[in-house]
């Protein structure tokens, strides 16, 4: 585990009867983020209780991987095309940096 990294958070709302489109377009979409210097890994999880609702979990080396090599790249351009449209509202992004870690090791 790399103790110093970045969790980007995002709760994604899409549009009504879009999901199925939204998950296909992810999985593009995933293979750009994924070339991004200073990505680690995501998830993306569907919520149980809202069926249009989604979270996504980005890990970064850094907090500017992501805002600055990401964000500013031009994959970002091809990432946004593919997925933005689905949003509504557009979502709000947060990151948040490890306190402590008591997962278990099975």
């Amino acid at each position: 585990m790399i103790l110093n990294m970045i969790l980007e958070v995002a709760i994604l709302d899409i549009k009504p009867g879009l999901c199925s489109e939204f998950e296909v377009a992810f999985q593009t979409a995933s293979q750009i983020i994924a070339s991004i210097p200073g990505y680690i890994s995501h998830q993306l999880q569907h919520c149980l209780e809202n069926s249009h609702r989604y979270i996504l979990l980005v890990k970064w080396d850094k907090l500017t991987d992501h805002t600055v090599g990401f964000r500013q790249s031009p994959q970002y351009q091809e990432w946004s095309n593919l997925l933005h449209h689905f949003y509504e509202p557009f979502p709000t992004v947060e990151h948040y940096q490890l306190v402590l870690d008591n997962s278990c090791s099975v």
